[in-house]
């Protein structure tokens, strides 16, 4: 065996005459080409053997399988080599072999069966699982369909609306929920797992047991006109779900073909659409994400030096506000013990109350027991001084963004907690090195930046500075993971690197506003490109008053390149500040639902006139793809600056924060994959010819400069520049 071999299956055959067939590949038995060739032939050497009556297919340490091995996707993509087809292993391996075998086969299911695990143990004649493994189908989730006769055996063992639904949202399901449902013919603790496994095999053997090929069972799948209005149903959801995407459909049709052309009508077409769907953009992107989000806690210099994390046994928060209490709920949902100070009663009160709050619609929507929530609520604990902070091994202050304050917050600090304690700040925009100005403890400071709401959303930019201790990043990444969100580590600088990247984008639009573009058509063009809302929407989201805050900020840090317009301080001035206000670019009526503000045309006028600009009539033509571009292009502006000056670590991590951070579409792979996939020369180009007509907003950095000029990507490491494919 060479060592490059990726993984691999053994077999022992026992005195009863089952052959147990072992996949190892840590540490999810991921099914690499190896694994799969290597179980084929076990397969055969078992059906050979006169010692052998019946088969049990099992993983090892305690997990089945978690699918097909997702690196082996790249291999493919690139098509090097001699490659394996998807329809040999579909249909001359998983359906002519193992279900065909003239042996019965059992699958003994622990721990999980996902994607081409769970096709294979839907191959074979019966399963067996323990109550708590997870069984599912999520390939939807990498752009793709599943490929391994999934698409045809799952309608036929679960039904077919239960197999669309488990298919179309990726979601596995339980052992226990998985036996209800058929999937699985018995639930059994996991110590009896295998002999439950083996004897089973031995009655279908002695025709005790049904002896079933799952690709031929019918009894239940609906008639051909009950189908139809299923699949329409599917459709219709799909198109609202996900109008930009096409594996969905492709999903469907696949299902289709084989309740009406029969099964191995449906394995030729489910074959044929997945090689299709391989070579996607969608399917590129979205690996790029799966492989992007599992690398951002590889910081070079910081997480290899094999420096172990601390345990924080106590978290101190300082301020109750939006911020402050969703942390909090974030933290003590993760089991750590918090200390919430604020500087009076009524806001303490006030602060608790949020946090009780956010739990408390986890319960009304059934996501956590009555018992969880007096369990989770009794970490938390309120104080009005430093003195309940004495034993805290990290603080959090979220208090709002006025520098002065926060330099006293922290010398205070320095004062009342243990020396060990890390300081963090929420802060969003504000340069670390000035919050800790007056303290001598610069080496523990951190930049914690949670997005609102920060028990929801996903996104930890974890900001050091030249001073912050190697230790203290490696604490905080192991909280991030303890609180379930994807950290990224990122250099300090104004705005950090989620919202300086995306400092131009609502700039942008102003711009084009400005020049007689219909802001409501710019909010249209960006949310049918993928992104959650459009930036005017956003604005009013987020507030008038957090808008001028943060532009200030950027105008401060970087006047050659940010866009002045008085458009939001006059409407501000009018007492339109946004959503809460119930004005701002749109007007919302008491269910929050927006509708046009008639006046918009007027402050537009009034900021056209004292920014001094014209309409253009040229912009009043634009297509959406040009709107988006307009729009996004100074966006990747940015982030060239920001991976150039070392504020990232990698285009990688960009691409997380624009997907988790601003909600920038996942299957577009991120803003500088997706960048790429438009090539540097073409973005150079485009920016170049606008900086002419509208000036230095546009105008392109020399880092994307330098890669249009070698025609390299722009997320390659600089020095290695990769040709583009």
């Amino acid at each position: 065996m060479g060592s490059n071999v990726k993984g691999r299956t053994a077999v022992e055959v026992g005195a009863d005459g089952v052959a147990i067939i072992t996949i190892i590949n840590p540490p999810v038995n991921s099914l690499s080409f190896d694994v799969l060739f290597s179980l084929r032939d076990r397969y055969e050497e078992a059906l050979r053997r006169d010692d052998v009556k019946a088969i049990v297919v099992t993983g090892a340490n305690g997990k089945f399988s978690g699918g097909f091995d997702i690196a082996s996707f790249g291999v493919l993509q690139e098509g090097k080599g001699k490659q394996p087809n998807v329809s040999n292993i579909s249909i001359e391996m998983v359906t002519d072999i193992f279900e065909a075998a003239r042996k019965p086969a059992v699958a003994a299911i622990d721990g999980l069966a996902l994607g081409g695990g769970l096709e294979v143990a839907m191959a074979c004649h019966a399963r067996i699982s323990t109550p708590t493994a997870q069984l599912g189908l999520p390939e939807l989730q990498l752009g793709l369909i599943p490929g391994f006769g999934g698409t045809q055996r799952l309608p036929r063992l679960v039904g077919l609306s239960k197999a669309l639904e488990m298919m179309l949202t990726s979601k596995p399901i339980k052992g226990q929920e998985a036996h209800s449902l058929g999937l699985v013919d018995a639930i059994v603790p996991p110590d009896e797992l295998i002999n439950t496994a083996r004897r089973w095999a031995l009655e279908i053997l002695d025709r005790r047991k049904p002896w079933v090929h799952s690709l031929h069972r019918t009894d239940k799948l609906p008639s051909l006109a009950k189908a139809r209005e299923i699949f329409k149903f599917a459709r219709a959801q799909a198109k609202k779900q996900s109008p930009n995407l096409k594996h969905p459909f492709a999903c469907i049709d696949v299902i289709e073909t084989g309740i009406v052309s029969g099964p191995r009508a449906g394995l030729w077409k489910e074959a044929e659409e997945f090689q299709g769907l391989l070579h996607s953009d969608t399917c590129k992107g979205l690996i790029n994400i799966f492989f992007a989000q599992r690398s951002t806690t590889k910081v070079p210099g910081v997480t290899d030096l094999g420096l172990v994390p601390r345990r924080i046994k106590k978290v101190g928060i300082v301020g109750g506000g939006l911020m402050g209490s969703g942390i909090a709920t974030a933290l003590i949902l993760g089991n750590y013990p918090v200390v919430l100070k604020e500087v009076n009663d009524k806001f303490l009160q006030a602060g608790l109350d949020r946090v009780r709050a956010n739990l408390q619609s986890r319960v009304k929507k059934g996501n956590m027991t009555k018992e969880k929530f007096e369990k989770t609520t009794s970490l938390l604990k309120g104080g009005l001084d430093y003195e309940s902070f004495k034993d805290v091994d990290m603080v959090i202050e979220a208090v709002i963004e006025k520098v002065s304050l926060k330099q006293q917050i922290f010398a205070d600090l320095e004062k009342y907690c243990p020396p060990h304690c890390i300081l963090a700040t929420n802060t969003s925009t504000i340069d670390l090195e000035l919050i800790g100005e007056r303290t001598k403890s610069r080496d523990r400071i951190i930049g914690a930046h949670f997005f609102s709401p920060a028990h929801v959303m996903p996104l930890l930019e974890i900001v050091r500075t030249k001073h912050t201790a190697a230790q203290v990043i490696v604490d905080l990444l192991d909280v991030g993971k303890n609180i379930k969100k994807t950290p990224v580590v990122v250099g300090n600088c104004t705005g950090f690197a989620v919202n300086r990247m995306f400092f131009p984008y609502s700039q942008a639009a102003i711009l084009l506003a400005e020049r007689g573009v219909d802001p409501y058509r710019i909010d249209r063009a960006i949310s049918k490109f993928g992104m959650p809302m459009g930036p005017f929407r956003l604005c009013d989201l987020v507030g008038f008053g957090v808008a001028v805050a943060t532009a200030s900020q950027f105008v401060q840090a970087f006047p050659e390149r940010t866009y002045k317009s008085m458009l939001i301080p006059l409407m501000q001035e009018d007492k339109n500040a946004g959503e809460s206000t119930r004005k701002g670019f749109y007007v919302y009526d008491k269910n929050r639902k927006a509708g046009p503000n008639p006046e918009l045309t007027k402050y537009i006028e009034k900021a056209r006139n004292s920014s001094g600009v014209s309409v253009d009539p040229k912009l009043a033509k634009l297509s959406n793809k040009d709107i988006v571009e307009m729009i996004f292009f100074p966006v990747v502006n940015e982030a060239c600056r920001v991976l150039a000056e070392g504020i990232a670590v990698k285009a990688a991590d960009l691409d997380i924060a624009g997907v988790m951070g601003m909600g920038f579409p996942s299957y577009r792979g991120g803003l500088m994959f997706w960048a790429d996939s438009l090539g540097s020369k073409y973005i150079y180009s485009r920016l170049e010819e606008w900086s002419k007509q509208y000036g230095g907003f546009f105008r392109p950095c020399e880092y994307l400069a330098e890669r249009a000029a070698q025609g390299a990507t722009l997320s390659a490491p600089a020095g290695r520049a990769k040709p583009r494919m």
